[in-house]
């Protein structure tokens, strides 16, 4: 059923890009995804392309993403610049731009739908011209239903909305089953239900504090979730990468690293290590051809 591997890789700071990747080739990622947070910091996309891409040449290694993580529905500049992503993509040798849904800041999700429609329309037909596919993370950002911050793309229900308003194919998710698990929603029914909008995936694991919530609630002043690298977190990432398989995603998981709480600062390249490694595993390791076909 598998046509192409799926490929696993990590997160880079875009403005880090050229500084971290040169001692990361080599270490077993096959891709990585260029990030940006609602700005540049003075990066000019021109410039960084090419350079990315010389220092990739021969690698094997491939651009997974470029994201730009925004608030397109409430910044007029936000919005010129992730149309600049989609112009872009190409240059660093992708076709996902990864990015917010935005939001109207302390205003509901349905209150910033028809904002979304316009912008997100826009967005959606130039990508399809440029052949690009956006991906919106799942990520509340400390929003709510009621009180959105920067991104409404956070659930299920905001995504049947979203979808229904920019009905493209160019418009899909950039899902991980961190920010799930964050609501207590089953990451393995979410991507059963969701798998065939996925455009990119981010490899980042969480556990879930049952003991806390049974003793203490989900109001007691503690957080019941704790963001983990893929590995030491409750996700079943055998039955992420069944399900992905079977349905054809031939894209990347990406690991989103800087949040594990033991493997951090010294320890952080030893858990992402651990979680490439883990994550290859669960997929099935790598191919190999079988010796009698010829």
């Amino acid at each position: 059923m598998m046509n192409k591997q799926i490929r696993v890789g990590t997160c880079i700071p875009g403005n880090s890009f050229l500084d971290w990747v040169p001692g990361m080739i080599g270490r077993g990622f096959e891709c990585f995804t260029v990030n940006f947070h609602m700005s540049f910091g003075g990066v000019e996309l021109s410039d960084l392309a090419p350079r990315v891409r010389a220092l990739l040449d021969g690698t094997g290694i491939e651009v997974s993403a470029l994201g730009f993580y925004c608030n397109a529905l409430q910044n007029p500049e936000h919005e010129k610049l992730l149309h600049g992503c989609i112009d872009m993509a190409e240059a660093f040798g992708t076709k996902t731009v990864s990015t917010f849904a935005g939001a109207l800041e302390g205003e509901s999700v349905d209150a910033a739908m028809p904002r979304f429609k316009e912008v997100f329309g826009e967005l959606a037909r130039h990508a399809e011209d440029r052949g690009v596919k956006l991906a919106i993370e799942n990520c509340p950002m400390g929003g709510t239903w009621q009180k959105g911050t920067c991104n409404i793309g956070y659930s299920p229900r905001a995504w049947d909305m979203m979808f229904n308003e920019v009905p493209s194919d160019a418009l899909g998710l950039e899902w991980e089953p961190a920010h799930q698990m964050y609501q207590l929603i089953d990451p393995v029914a979410c991507l059963r239900r969701y798998v065939k909008k996925i455009v990119h995936i981010h490899g980042k694991d969480a556990t879930i504090k049952h003991d806390l919530i049974a003793s203490e609630g989900l109001m007691c002043g503690e957080s019941f979730v704790e963001s983990r690298f893929p590995g030491f977190g409750d996700t079943d990432w055998r039955k992420i990468f069944e399900i992905l398989q079977m349905a054809g995603y031939e894209g990347c998981v990406s690991i989103e690293g800087y949040h594990d709480p033991l493997f951090s600062r010294d320890w952080e390249m030893t858990g992402q290590m651990h979680a490439l490694n883990y994550l290859k595993w669960c997929r099935g390791g790598s191919f190999t051809p079988n010796p009698w076909d010829k």
